[in-house]
């Protein structure tokens, strides 16, 4: 057979292939990035085999050189698994990175990354300001602390080496709970 890629294969198959595997990848690193609350630098510098792990979470390797295991959600294992499918059938099976790519690192750039963001955005009709890895990021910390988790737990996950780092994102749930009690409880006055 031809494999993928053979030199008789069509151009629009070449193309469409391409771009199932862009839209497959822009996916996998949303699905990701809010499933974990990596760093964009942490995320594209992904090596090819936090993927082949087929665990609960990856390892991740964060500022000063600090590994992590970071836990996975299903959504998350789902757009990576369709990310690998496509990546095999475009031939870059070989990369020792996750999001292989072109540039001079070898795998896709923070910029590219923020960029498919943005992209993503527009085709869904967002104002691209409001979709970035950083946003994301945050909102990974911010729904974790809405829902229960120990502050601990999310600075561990986050990779902050100082909870006072982490401590930037409870203001979404100091606002919450101040709604809380201004809404529900029996004393206060509207």
């Amino acid at each position: 057979g031809q494999g993928a890629g053979g030199a008789g294969e069509p151009a629009a198959a070449k193309a469409g292939r391409a771009e199932l595997l862009r839209l497959r990848r822009v996916a996998c690193m949303v699905e990701l990035l809010y499933a974990s609350g990596l760093r964009i630098s942490e995320l594209v510098a992904l090596p090819a085999a936090a993927a082949r792990a087929r665990g609960e979470a990856i390892l991740v390797t964060g500022k000063g050189r600090k590994e992590r295991l970071v836990p996975l959600s299903g959504p998350a294992k789902a757009a990576m698994s369709a990310f690998l499918a496509a990546r095999r059938a475009s031939g870059l099976e070989a990369s020792r990175w996750l999001f292989p790519a072109g540039s001079e690192s070898g795998h896709v750039t923070r910029q590219q990354a923020a960029r498919d963001l943005k992209d993503l955005a527009v085709a869904a009709g967002l104002d691209p300001a409001k979709l970035s890895p950083h946003v994301l990021r945050h909102a990974f910390a911010s729904h974790l602390l809405a829902h229960g988790a120990d502050l601990r737990v999310v600075q561990t996950l986050l990779g902050h080496a100082d909870v006072s780092t982490t401590q930037i994102y409870t203001h979404v749930l100091d606002e919450r709970l101040k709604s809380m009690v201004r809404d529900l409880h029996p004393l206060s006055d509207e």
